[in-house]
């Protein structure tokens, strides 16, 4: 079972200081630019990349006690027949050496870290995407309870669809479209080189 985790800090909890105003015939919708910040949370997540369902926990900090906590709790909660590789990033709850030593106490336990400056490649991260879009860009949250509940209930009826995910990505076509870009802009950056003429000594 090969399940990507990560964690998202510090989601503000806030809500526009006036109703927005709905569109209407002739008319765009409305929104304050004004709001009230009421907290933050902080959760983490585990997604199963065979299904693209998640599992999400509020947490309180983000250290290695919270971390070897939630993969406690993963453990317990999943079939002990199946072997389990994480997928996650260099973040230091991830790597400290009480996880360490908390993953290598349970061996069915697996880790692949993403290189630096890709946690990209977690699809964790996807999911928090999609959680953005679909709730906390536009969301109203009156206090850190409110968003914790609607951030559970958002989980719930994501995973009655959840698909798993397929990459697109295709980096050959991407570096080509870098190349065709780099060489309209900058034509004299491609060209060849002229030759170049030496002078005849003198004698």
């Amino acid at each position: 079972m090969v399940i990507c985790i990560d964690e998202k800090t510090g989601i503000q909890a806030k809500h526009r200081k006036y109703p927005e105003r709905p569109a209407c015939p002739g008319r765009l919708a409305r929104r304050e630019f004004e709001y009230v910040r009421n907290g933050t949370v902080s959760i983490v997540a585990a997604l199963h990349v065979a299904t693209g369902q998640v599992i999400t926990e509020p947490i309180a900090r983000n250290d290695s006690v919270t971390f070897t906590g939630f993969l406690h709790r993963l453990d317990q909660c999943i079939d002990p027949r199946l072997s389990i590789h994480l997928v996650m990033d260099n973040g230091s709850s991830h790597t400290s050496r009480a996880t360490c030593a908390w993953i290598a106490a349970h061996p069915r336990i697996t880790v692949t870290c993403t290189p630096k400056h890709a946690s990209w490649l977690d699809m964790a991260e996807l999911w928090f995407s999609a959680l953005t879009r679909g709730l906390l860009h536009r969301g109203e949250f009156t206090s850190r309870a409110d968003l914790a509940a609607k951030i559970t209930s958002f989980t719930i009826r994501y995973n009655r669809t959840a698909r798993p995910w397929i990459w697109t990505y295709d980096a050959h076509a991407d570096h080509a479209r870098y190349r065709a870009r780099r060489t309209s802009q900058h034509p004299a950056a491609t060209a060849e080189p002229s030759t170049v003429q030496t002078l005849p000594q003198a004698a």
